[in-house]
């Protein structure tokens, strides 16, 4: 393998709170996936994160697919995924960086990735950054024909922001956000010249524990909970959103809660979201419920920190259950890019 170090620098998104309405944007779908900068030099092909680091160890089947394409000198960008049932797996995706050989060959067989696409870099030795994005789709386009490859997808766009809306609102289960574009834009390595609008969802939680701040005796984060179909309170996430006053009288207040708290799934179980002080935590009769907002579920639980909303003392505990959290039918234009 002679490509050692990947040939740029992925262009970033800053996040804003809504898609901009004025003319000259392109939206595409955020993918929920691994970035990835993949490069072809003659028989060598090599996949890099946004971080740098090498990503063709673990997705044999795209440096295979990559490899036997017609074109042998290019750069493109775009997302890995793994389908599931005309949706994308996070949590699959995320089993695929193994450290064992073996295991990623059978996972490679298992569970195949596809590559979406949404920029051309470099076609054919000739570098394309300085282009405008509407001249580099349409290279991209060109290619992804001339190089038609199982596993090689074309990320849809739109130039309407009302179909972008659209996306955001209808493709919960399987994109993380939309991204906007500037049409006319050149492709700026490292720099936030895109936007990027998340899903941003609620749910009613029932609060069954709590944890102290570092060396202090005030709340710091509240444990969430939501109850499957048998009655068991599962832990799927925290919410850290509490203001320096409240912490005292909140504190007050949950100490005398102290009881039973999750009675499924607990912190401190397996889980790659463990960490030191997952132990740390203190449990609480499920009787407070808070409605938090959120961007994305991954494996049954909040794949990252929720925001407090508001407190629902009108809101019964046992009225809070994993349904509010369960994945949503993929949208068409999710299910029409994964089937090809």
């Amino acid at each position: 393998m002679s490509i050692t170090k990947s040939p740029i620098e992925p262009m970033e998104a800053k996040l804003v709170d809504a898609l901009p309405k004025d003319d000259g944007w392109q939206f595409e779908p955020k993918w929920d996936g691994f970035r990835c900068i993949a490069v072809r030099r003659g028989a060598d092909v090599a996949l890099f994160a946004k971080s740098g680091k090498v990503l063709h160890r673990y997705f044999p089947e795209i440096v295979a697919a990559l490899g036997d394409l017609k074109a042998d000198n290019f750069v493109l960008d775009g997302e890995l995924i793994v389908p599931n049932e005309q949706r994308v797996d996070f949590d699959v995706l995320q089993q695929r960086l193994h450290p064992a050989d073996s295991r990623i060959t059978k996972l490679s067989v298992e569970t195949p990735a596809l590559l979406v696409l949404f920029d051309a870099l470099e076609v054919g030795g000739k570098a394309l950054t300085d282009e405008p994005l509407n001249k580099r789709r349409t290279a991209l386009d060109a290619f992804v024909k001339a190089n038609p490859s199982p596993i090689l997808r074309l990320s849809p766009f739109t130039l309407k922001a009302e179909e972008a809306e659209h996306w955001l609102s209808h493709g919960a289960s399987s994109l993380d956000g939309v991204v906007a574009k500037r049409v006319d834009g050149a492709y700026q390595p490292g720099v936030r010249a895109m936007l990027k609008v998340k899903n941003i969802r609620t749910a009613d939680c029932v609060v069954g524990g709590f944890r102290y701040g570092t060396g202090s005796k005030t709340v710091a984060s509240l444990l969430l909970g939501l109850y499957d179909d048998a009655g068991k309170l599962h832990h799927i996430g925290f919410t850290s959103g509490l203001s320096k006053e409240d912490k005292p009288a909140l504190t007050k207040k949950l100490e005398h809660l102290k009881g039973e708290g999750f009675t499924g799934n607990a912190p401190g179980g397996p889980s790659r979201w463990a960490t030191e002080r997952s132990a740390e935590w203190v449990p609480l009769k499920p009787e407070l419920v808070v409605e938090v907002s959120y961007d994305h579920v991954s494996g049954g639980r909040f794949r990252h920190g929720t925001g407090l909303v508001r407190w629902r003392p009108d809101k019964s505990p046992k009225q809070c259950t994993l349904e509010q959290i369960s994945p949503a039918a993929a949208a068409p234009i999710v299910g029409k890019v994964l089937a090809g």
